[in-house]
Formats: C-alpha cells, structure tokens, sequence
C-alpha cells in the first residue's frame, strides 16, 4: 500500500476499466509490480504508426506551422521532432531498438551545435531549456553513453549562473525581439544574474534521468535551490506567474509543479523537506473522490486519455517518495 496511504483516495480504480493498452501496460507494471510482458507489443498499435507514418526520410517530424525564415524552420523541425518523440517514448516506450527512434535521434544529433547546445527555437542564441528537453527524452530511449549526449550535458553544466541554477542568457539582457533577430553572435551568460527556477527545473530533467549524473554534488545543489522555489514567481519574465506551476504538461515541456516533483524524486529528495511537502499536499487536495485528479492541463488534448497519463506520473512520483 505504502504511498497510496498519503493520498485521500485509492488512485488505482480510476485505471481499471480504460481501453488504452499503453497505458494500461505502464500502470499494471510500475504500479502494480506486474510483469506486462514485452514492451515490443505497444510498438504496433494504431496512435504509433499514425506518428510514424508522418516522420520525414531525414528522421524528422514537420512543424504544422509555416515558417519562412531558414534558421527558424530548423528549430521549429527539431522542435516537432522532439515533441512526437516525446509521446512514443514516454507513452508507447519506444526506445533506440526501434529504427525511428534511432532515426529520430540521428536528427537531432545532427542539429547538435560544435559547443554541444541546440538552437533555432530563440533564432542563433542559446536555448538551455531545449537542449535539456531534447536530451531528456533522448536519455529516456536509450541514449545514454553516446558522446553526443555527454556533450550537451557538458554544455548546460558550464552556461550555469554563479548560483548554481539555469537561466536564458538571452533574458538577462532585457531584449526585444527586434533586437535579437539583428544578433549573429549568442548572448553570453551573465553568470552574476538570479537564476530562472522555469528553466532550471528544465535543466535538470536529464540530469535527473542520467545513472552518472543523477547524485552528483553540484546537480544535488541545483535541485535543493528548485525546490525552495516552488509555487514562487519566476525572476524573469517567461511564465512568471505563480499560476504557471500548477498548469500541467505530459510529455513534459516547461517546468510545472509535477514535472519539477517528479525530477526531484528521481534525484532521491526526500517528502520531509518543507517545500516538497507542500507540493506533494497541493495535489493531494486536487484529489477528487473516484481517486482521479482535479487539475489544469496544457498540450496532449488530442488524447482522450491525457487525465490519466498525468494521473499515472503523479501515482509514480509519490511511489518514488514514498515506496
């Protein structure tokens, strides 16, 4: 029973009677300590090949907007091939066994700049949040001791403020838009600037997934300085709002209260802490009687089943804390 003591419902019934093999899969095994058999049989279902069908012969998937400028169109194609690779890692479990996955990843690989980031999204200029997000799901499949891998991390860990924590190097210069796209150079880091709790929550996501990297001192640090932070405005401009921790993605994709809780139960942080439990009560009072969850979700809304994606990460994440 363990974490389920700390919630006011039972969770689990909310899972039992969903058509959605997937899903069901995940629950039965890291919910329910149940062998689901192997994870290849998720790989043929209709929602996979429905993406797959769509990947372009590079490896990519095509952003659904028009773009006309050249180094956007190549963010913006990193950026929907990280998104679709998303949902087929983190919902179907496809990982680098299966040739689109390593296809994919041979794409993002080749986007990957000689100082190890990835760029477009903010144009030429730095963009640790993407980085991080792309090596996140790509450490989730598989990718784990490729060079590629160790140089993005490499990269985030020397753009860090003097704190410790992440910010956009761009945002510390109080920019317009105007301004950066007359820009030919990355704004450096000004290292003596607060950190963004938005974007270190980001950050930390591979770290946090990574078997080398995941009790290292320095990331440790970094995640004690997120957690103080939770519920509190940003210091910079980009979600700010307090609101935004509680508007919540899956697949995530900024940092919000459950992806932020999630990273630090990976990092091994314990309920005890003060801030951390807070967090841990907001959702447990978002519980609604039938064990499901009251709550405000971003992205995924062409699933009818997105409620108990993010039911289940929730489940998992206080199995972490609690056992």
């Amino acid at each position: 029973m363990g974490w389920r003591n700390h919630l006011n419902y039972d969770p689990l019934p909310q899972f039992a009677d969903v058509d959605n093999k997937a899903l069901q899969y995940q629950v039965r095994r890291d919910l329910q300590g149940l062998n689901p058999g192997p994870v290849t049989s998720l790989w043929d279902l209709y929602p996979v090949q429905r993406i797959l069908r769509k990947q372009q012969e590079d490896g990519s998937w095509k952003y659904p907007k028009k773009k006309t400028d050249p180094i956007e169109i190549s963010g913006y194609k990193q950026l929907e091939t990280f998104r679709q690779l998303g949902i087929l890692v983190e919902k179907y479990l496809l990982n680098r066994d299966h040739s689109s996955v390593q296809r994919a990843a041979d794409f993002l690989f080749n986007c990957q700049t000689e100082e190890g980031d990835f760029r477009g999204i903010y144009r030429n200029q730095y963009s640790p949040n993407y980085t991080a997000a792309y090596l996140e799901i790509l450490i989730k499949a598989g990718f784990i001791d490729e060079e590629a891998i160790e140089r993005g991390l490499q990269w985030l860990l020397s753009i860090r403020e003097d704190d410790g924590g992440w910010t956009v190097p761009l945002r510390t210069e109080h920019l317009r838009w105007g301004e950066v796209i007359k820009l030919t150079e990355p704004v450096q880091p000004r290292r003596e600037k607060r950190f963004s709790q938005m974007i270190t929550g980001v950050v930390l996501r591979p770290f946090a997934v990574h078997p080398r990297y995941s009790h290292q001192a320095d990331i440790l640090r970094a995640g004690e300085k997120l957690a103080t932070q939770i519920f509190k405005a940003d210091n910079y401009t980009d979600r700010k709002a307090p609101e935004y921790w509680t508007r919540i993605t899956f697949p995530f994709w900024f940092s919000d209260i459950l992806s932020v809780l999630d990273t630090l139960s990976r990092l091994g942080f314990s309920a005890d802490h003060q801030n951390i439990r807070e967090a841990i009560d907001w959702f447990v009072n978002q519980q609604k009687r039938d064990g499901s969850w009251s709550l405000y979700l971003l992205k995924g809304a062409g699933d009818k089943h997105q409620s108990l994606w993010v039911a289940l990460v929730i489940c998992r994440m206080l199995k972490r804390f609690f056992g």
